[in-house]
């Protein structure tokens, strides 16, 4: 956790550091040093930085909830991109976009409605149960659902020129441009999504033995179930609303974590959260470099990074069971 922490903290000053612009490492320290120079002030404070702090919390809240929805569906292919979670809060952002919604609260709140439409939608077309559920057919029918709001997505690009340019971020996710008022307005949703999870912790560990283990020692699964789908909601709709769908991250970052810290779930909660800012600012980093002068988006390079990642899972000898 200590060696996590540090490479945090080092990939976040090389997040204020570097960008495609004409304002390199050179000038930054410069004006630390203190060299009076606005456009540096100006880059470093009002652009890279809430960059670095949004792709921070974007980075937890989606590490966490992929961690919950592979520990709730005990499915290791479980993942907000794969299960239409993110797709169902990218349509409905786009949607209320094109009917003229522009308040930030407005979009937020419609986005986690639309994550929540998606989850429970895609559990439901599987047949979610929690024991024995099947990772083929939780996937695919993640992917159909995903495809067919992907495509309603698209239609609204054709519909509407006018909001075209913004629905288009929608869909291809990124953290460019973005404001501290942006991340300021999802830090009450994300409050309630942080204390459902602290309550739901150890119920959702008992409930890894199966539902009848965790009705022994005192717990109600079907309840927990419901609280989890809920705090996903809550947190990939707040990511998306600022962001934009980043897909594959909610699926590498708990992979990684349990790599690291075994199979609890408690324990895997608190390895995501210096994990998932780890790969989300790294990402957004390479993304601004690889094709300087102009940028990457950020929801491609995840894709291109993350899709090995599912690969490998789905060529493992024996599918694992969460």
């Amino acid at each position: 956790m200590l060696a996590l922490l540090t490479a945090l903290v080092a990939v976040s000053a090389l997040s204020l550091l570097i960008g495609a612009g004409s304002v390199g490492p050179t000038r930054i320290l410069a004006f630390l040093q203190g060299s009076a120079d606005d456009e540096v002030r100006f880059v470093m404070w009002e652009l890279r930085a809430p960059r670095t702090l949004i792709g921070i919390v974007v980075g937890m809240a989606l590490g966490v909830a992929g961690a919950l929805l592979q520990a709730v569906s005990r499915n290791p292919l479980a993942e907000p991109g794969l299960l239409g979670v993110s797709a169902g809060a990218a349509f409905a952002v786009a949607l209320a976009l094109v009917l003229g919604a522009s308040a930030a609260t407005l979009r937020i709140s419609v986005a986690q409605l639309g994550a929540l439409a998606g989850c429970v939608c895609v559990m439901s077309v599987a047949r979610f149960r929690g024991v024995g559920n099947d990772p083929v057919r939780l996937v695919l029918a993640g992917a159909a659902f995903s495809g067919l709001l992907g495509s309603l997505t698209s239609l609204l690009l054709l519909y509407d020129q006018r909001a075209a340019d913004e629905i288009r971020f929608w869909v291809v996710g990124s953290l460019a441009g973005r404001r501290l008022d942006d991340l300021v307005s999802v830090l009450p949703s994300l409050m309630v999504a942080a204390a459902a999870v602290a309550v739901t912790a150890r119920p959702l560990a008992s409930l890894a033995l199966g539902e009848r283990a965790a009705s022994g020692l005192g717990h109600r699964p079907g309840l927990i179930r419901w609280i989890v789908i809920g705090s996903v909601a809550l947190l990939v709709g707040a990511a998306t609303a600022i962001a934009g769908p980043i897909a594959f991250v909610g699926l590498v970052v708990p992979f990684v974590a349990r790599a690291l810290a075994g199979p609890d779930i408690r324990r895997t909660l608190w390895f995501c959260l210096p994990i998932g800012p780890l790969i989300v600012v790294s990402a957004d980093i390479i993304s601004r470099v690889v094709v300087a002068p102009s940028e990457l988006p950020l929801g491609v390079l995840t894709a291109l990074c993350g899709a090995p990642v599912l690969i490998a899972v789905v060529r493992a000898r024996r599918l694992p069971m969460l």
